[in-house]
């Protein structure tokens, strides 16, 4: 793994505009008198052996110039050519980095100049990411979901996870869902049990409501790039996002009503998943697929170690419900027909040692559409520890589909409970038993509140190994600055293949390790 000094990084570049003065500056939103700024950092994403997005913002309308090196000074750079940042994509670029060098560092710039003048021109802004090996290196990566919600904003400390993820120095960190809370209003002050205040010192006037605009949902993705702890981890560290269901709305489907929920003017859940599903492609460097644009479910083949396969477990879902089904029906799934065949058919032909399954929300954890009224399926889970229903018919069929094929060293890794937690798959207990053995890990918040435990559905047989939630003399919804924010390690090891996750809190506390060996093939 190639190792460098993040901060040495940062302060050589035009990113230490953002990171002087006090620990938790704003980006310069004041319009420069003479030349474009830089508003909110860099971002690179969808990082492979040969490719790479790369992603910045303006305050203006734009000329971006573009360059990238091998090396840190900027020896003999590749100049691309120039793309417009306009105001119909809110000010922003991103571009794919083809025909590079595997396991290479990637030094990339931007420059801005002002369409209005054109000789007015921004200083540089610079980012970095690191190729996939092609051969067997180590590797390691990050996870973990959940970013300013349940009220908890930009506090005084700042959104400290993402500072000690940097601090490990991943090959990528996988953001894995409610990447934004467009759902959860903040405000300058909220009152803690004991006694204190958590003061969010940092504020704009589109995170006072729920977002409803195409504008607001944008809004909240640039609140979250005020922080400077998440914008030097972007500018260091490739993020490989996926979403989940505050990206919109909290539990949103298809079928989502809103008309007895008086936050929202706007009712139609059709027209607000459209905004929020322009606005996450805009503020991310994700990939865009020509096939089916705005989709999410994608493979990143990181070296011959790893392939990880994002899921979206939202866009395909039949409506929330008590799902009672024996049957496969269309509202009765969660990934949808063509994603599932998508991904029979990717684990099928990977030829990497460790399959990674990204899944937004976990497999057997119960999460309730009506929380208080314990109704309606919102995951996966219909809590009755039988027989396949649901959802569940769509996730054993897909197991089932994984053993008869042979495939083999998948990891499911999640988020979106609150809490982190290890569970391994044990056919042996299960209602369902026509699958091969896994683990599935999960981890977060990264910034928003502690909840859980949530309960265990036995349909396929998950055993606690390991759980670190709220006791019930805290409570729930506890702030960040509780200390239970949790996010994962993993590390495949380049020679012996094993694959090692690591739980860790937002102190850098390992709370739980296990090694895994591969299976080799027959």
């Amino acid at each position: 793994m190639s190792l460098f000094t993040r901060r040495s990084f940062l302060l050589s570049t035009g990113a230490a505009g953002l990171a002087a003065g006090s620990s938790l500056p704003l980006p310069f939103y004041a319009r420069a008198a003479d030349r474009p700024v830089f508003t909110h950092g860099v971002q690179s994403g969808d990082v492979d052996t040969s490719s790479g997005m790369i992603w910045t913002r303006v305050d203006r309308p734009a000329r971006i110039m573009m360059e990238y090196s091998t090396t840190e000074s900027f020896a003999n750079p590749v100049r691309l050519s120039a793309l417009n940042a306009l105001p119909d994509s809110d000010l922003t670029v991103k571009r794919l980095l083809t025909d590079l060098p595997s396991d290479q560092d990637i030094f990339y710039r931007f420059t801005a100049a002002d369409l209005t003048n054109i000789n007015s021109v921004s200083e540089p802004i610079t980012g970095r990411f690191r190729t996939a090996p092609s051969s067997r290196r180590t590797v390691r990566f990050a996870w973990s979901g959940d970013t300013c919600g349940q009220g908890w904003g930009i506090d005084e400390t700042g959104m400290k996870t993402y500072a000690t993820i940097a601090r490990h120095q991943p090959d990528f960190f996988l953001h894995s869902g409610d990447t934004i809370y467009a759902d959860s209003p903040i405000t300058e002050e909220v009152d803690l049990k004991d006694g204190t205040k958590w003061k969010n010192v940092i504020i704009v006037d589109e995170k006072r409501k729920v977002a409803e605009t195409l504008d607001e949902y944008r809004a909240q993705w640039k609140y979250n790039m005020l922080d400077t702890h998440v914008r030097e981890l972007s500018a260091a560290c490739p993020t490989f996002y996926q979403w989940d269901d505050h990206e919109v709305t909290n539990n949103w489907s298809s079928g989502k009503n809103l008309m007895a929920d008086k936050r929202y003017t706007e009712k139609s859940i059709a027209l607000l998943s459209a905004r929020a599903g322009r606005a996450f492609h805009e503020m991310t460097p994700i990939r865009y697929t020509p096939a089916e644009p705005g989709r999410v479910y994608r493979k990143i083949a990181y070296g011959p170690l790893v392939d990880v396969f994002f899921l979206d477990m939202r866009s395909y879902r039949g409506s929330n419900h008590d799902g009672m089904e024996t049957v496969e029906t269309p509202e009765s799934r969660i990934l949808g027909e063509q994603q599932v065949a998508w991904l029979k058919r990717e684990l099928t032909n990977s030829r990497a040692t460790w399959k990674i399954i990204a899944a937004d929300m976990p497999l057997s954890l119960v999460v309730w559409d009506d929380y208080m009224n314990r109704k309606g399926t919102e995951a996966v889970a219909q809590s009755d520890n039988g027989a396949p229903r649901g959802r569940e018919l769509e996730i054993a069929e897909l197991l089932r589909h994984m053993k008869t094929t042979g495939i083999r060293n998948t990891v499911w890794l999640t988020a979106d409970v609150h809490y982190t937690a290890a569970h391994y798959y044990n056919p042996n207990k299960a209602a369902f038993q026509d699958f091969e053995p896994f683990w599935e890990f999960v981890s977060g918040p990264l910034h928003a509140g502690t909840y859980g435990p949530n309960d265990l559905d036995m349909t396929f047989g998950p055993e606690l190994k390991f759980i670190k939630a709220p006791s019930a003399e805290q409570g729930q919804n506890l702030p960040p600055s509780a200390g239970l924010q949790f996010f994962g390690l993993v590390d495949v090891d380049g020679q012996s293949e094993q694959l090692t996750v690591r739980l860790m809190d937002r102190d850098d506390n390992e709370l739980y390790k296990v090694t895994l060996d591969p299976v080799r093939a027959a």
